[in-house]
């Protein structure tokens, strides 16, 4: 695990899927908007915890820890050892960089995965909490590549 964590972390290496991205397609520059909130990809991966709430599987792991790749202002990629599937409805505290609080995401829900990696999609964030969450997202845009694909 620790090691596709590593991998993950370094772009521009055979395997991770930025070989053929461009740095006009990493930016969004002449490239059409195909996401409705566009993902910030962290400089440096972030920590969080998650855990499963509502249905229990007998021996899984209902809580874990990751690590945050990238956010949008809906949802972020994050890898973990826990033992999550689509579908799956996880709480999550996000330990954002600079940040001496975590934030806390009450509810969300697991739409996809591949190996360790899945995609979140947060749910019923509050207004103080979204706003919140908007403003880490401005200040991690200005240090990073934001994805539209």
């Amino acid at each position: 695990m620790v090691d596709r964590m590593q991998q993950g972390c370094r772009l521009g290496e055979r395997g991770n899927n930025m070989d053929d991205l461009d740095l006009k397609a990493m930016t969004g520059q002449n490239t059409p908007q195909l996401r409705k909130h566009p993902r910030v990809r962290v400089a440096a991966p972030f920590p969080c915890s998650l855990a499963r709430v509502g249905v229990t599987r007998k021996g899984a792991a209902e809580q874990g820890l990751g690590i945050i790749f990238d956010v949008s202002t809906k949802g972020a990629r994050v890898m973990t050892e826990a033992v999550i599937t689509p579908g799956d409805r996880i709480a999550m505290n996000l330990r954002f960089p600079d940040q001496t609080t975590a934030m806390v995401i009450e509810a969300a829900t697991v739409r996809w995965g591949k190996e360790y990696t899945y995609g979140v999609e947060f749910e019923g964030l509050s207004a103080a909490t979204n706003q919140h969450l908007q403003s880490v997202i401005t200040h991690l845009s200005q240090s990073g590549p934001v994805l539209t694909a």
